[in-house]
């Protein structure tokens, strides 16, 4: 492939760092109307003439009709629009018949598309999703004109919120109308049966039985009621089928189907989970902390980027290796393989129009880009082995081949474990009484486990048992029942011997005032005089803290002090709402000139 060069593609050499140096620059068109993702790109010899095709899965954005765009060296070879939006492309072989020419595989909604020679081949649709009866009754019903639109639409939306299994996209665009669209569209769908039809939302191949570079390979689809299927790629039926908590976004498959196999699914609940062959559900879990935003396989590693702006190194059985902080936001991520050279990195399109190539957490190459770059491809383009192929959010299409003499050398990020792990620490000498008490808890351990366990339960006993009492008692300052929502809050001030006691007391409820509530004050009364010691609680509006205040004086010159008990009652009732225990101050006396 020569390289070609332009205006533009000169501002993006200026651009580049010299960590970039190791790619020369082949292509770059800013107006290529591209608008893709990772999943939809493939690159494959589509014709066995031995030169490598891009398969594109064009989105079309701006409400335009999406395209299968097929490019040759750098112009577009074919262009034919889709019924669908796509969900990803694959290529694989489906026979040994034709071990050069592998077919196009291309998922949209509910089908997968399959293409030989860039003709139409075969079209396999997911299985129908099983259907509500009641809404089935309510459509037949529809049918034969014996329910009117505006009952119909009751009964779907009463359907829709308490019945397990979802409405057809028939009642869903139907509850979505206006009463004046409603009696049209009955008439125009009652004559047809409702369907519930799931949609794929990922897609990859998996080695059938060798793994070899040309074995045949399966079609593994993850579909939006969260499943898994696995797809012979001769009979286009459904071998295996896994289920999943969540629905999977992002695919990874090791392995061969017949022997062994490891599949990892990145969720749209956060987790990854881990699969293997025979296993009807997860065997592993990886939660992460964000969404998943890419999934790569390298070697045996996961590497996970997520909406943190980090990507993350997680084993099989989903133990963390490593973790790498991102400068910008991950739009994107793919595998780079190089096989003459044994490599295999993660390549990860920053929002920062940067492009950074990690092996494990060792950065390798960055590449400046004059755009952000959506979609990632790696491979052989053409003649070239080592091609990169990257599609712009404006819609520029870039293409870089990696210089035959260029060795990636680790840059930023350490490999290993830290530096400080080699140095030795100072330990000092045991004495003798550390090996007295080594030898006596090696002799007597399980004697001193069972105490510590006797002891713990004694605490958490006690604990129980002063627990429930508070709360038979009425001793907590928060109520402890949800039909009485209130909290109490005591403040004293003064020196003495008159002292200013101020009850706070909150209705905690969410919208019900409180009535007919007393409050009631224990003491000694040799030691102390209140002028009220029990009156009543005006309305407690909820949200506000009512501030009740009276005077606590001190009768005792002695400097002793007591306690005073706050009740809160309910007018009728003899057991306290809420008490709360307020330790008086001493008092400093009378102050005379």
């Amino acid at each position: 492939m020569a390289a070609a060069s332009s205006s533009d593609s000169d501002s993006c050499t200026a651009e580049s760092s010299e960590a970039s140096s190791k790619w020369l620059d082949a292509h770059y068109d800013p107006v290529a109307n591209i608008h893709t993702f990772s999943a939809c790109m493939a690159l494959a010899d589509l014709h066995g003439d031995g030169e490598y095709k891009l398969v594109v899965g064009d989105l079309g954005p701006g409400g335009r009709q999406s395209h299968l765009k097929v490019l040759k060296g750098y112009s577009v070879l074919s262009d034919s629009p889709l019924p669908a939006l796509p969900a990803a492309a694959a290529t694989f072989l489906m026979d040994q018949h034709n071990p050069g020419t592998p077919v196009l595989a291309l998922a949209l909604g509910p089908c997968v598309y399959v293409y030989k020679n860039l003709t139409p081949y075969f079209k396999f649709s997911l299985p129908q999703l099983p259907l509500n009866t009641l809404e089935q009754d309510l459509w037949n019903q529809a049918k034969e004109d014996r329910i009117d639109p505006l009952t119909l639409k009751e009964m779907l939306e009463s359907i829709r919120e308490k019945a397990e299994v979802p409405l057809s996209v028939q009642s869903l665009r139907f509850l979505q109308l206006e009463l004046s669209e409603m009696e049209a569209f009955v008439n125009q769908h009652k004559s047809k049966g409702i369907k519930r039809q799931t949609v794929i939302t990922t897609m990859t191949t998996l080695k059938k039985n060798l793994a070899d570079k040309d074995a045949v390979s399966c079609l593994v689809v993850g579909t939006e009621n969260k499943e898994l299927l696995v797809l012979d790629p001769e009979a286009f039926v459904i071998l295996a089928t896994m289920s999943l908590p969540s629905v999977p976004v992002f695919l990874e498959v090791s392995g061969q189907f017949n022997i062994e196999f490891r599949l990892a699914a990145a969720c749209r609940n956060g987790n990854i989970y881990i699969l293997r062959r025979d296993s009807k559900s997860p065997k592993y879990c990886i939660e992460l902390n964000a969404q998943p935003v890419g999934l790569v396989r390298v070697h045996e590693v996961l590497v996970v980027g997520s909406t943190q702006d980090s990507l993350h190194g997680f084993t099989h059985k989903g133990k963390r290796l490593w973790t790498v902080q991102m400068p910008a936001a991950i739009l994107t991520m793919n595998l780079l393989e190089q096989p003459s050279r044994g490599l295999q990195a993660v390549m990860a399109g920053l929002a920062n129009r940067e492009v950074r190539i990690y092996h494990n957490k060792a950065l390798l190459n960055v590449i400046r880009t004059p755009d952000a770059v959506t979609s990632l491809c790696f491979g052989r383009y053409g003649h070239e082995d080592n091609t990169l192929i990257m599609t712009m959010r404006g819609g520029g299409l870039m293409i870089k081949i990696l210089k035959r003499t260029a060795v990636f050398v680790e840059g930023v990020g350490e490999v290993g474990p830290p530096s400080a792990q080699g140095t030795r620490l100072n330990v000092p000498r045991k004495t003798r009484l550390y090996v007295d008490q080594t030898l006596r808890e090696r002799e007597a351990g399980t004697a001193m486990h069972r105490t510590f366990q006797t002891d713990l339960y004694l605490l958490r006993l006690r604990a129980a048992r002063a627990y429930v009492q508070a709360l038979e008692s009425s001793l907590s300052p928060v109520s402890a029942t949800a039909r009485e929502p209130l909290k109490l809050h005591a403040v004293v001030q003064g020196l003495g011997p008159t002292f200013k006691l101020t009850l706070h007391l909150q209705n905690t409820s969410a919208a019900r005032p409180i009535l007919g509530l007393l409050v009631c004050f224990l003491y000694n009364e040799v030691l102390y005089a209140l002028p009220r010691a029990f009156f009543k609680v005006p309305l407690l509006v909820p949200g506000l803290s009512y501030p009740l205040e009276t005077f606590v004086e001190s009768l005792s010159d002695k400097g002793s002090s007591d306690m005073i008990k706050v009740l809160v009652l309910r007018e009728g009732q003899s057991a306290p709402l809420l008490s709360a225990h307020i330790n008086m101050p001493v008092s400093e006396g009378l102050v005379t000139a």
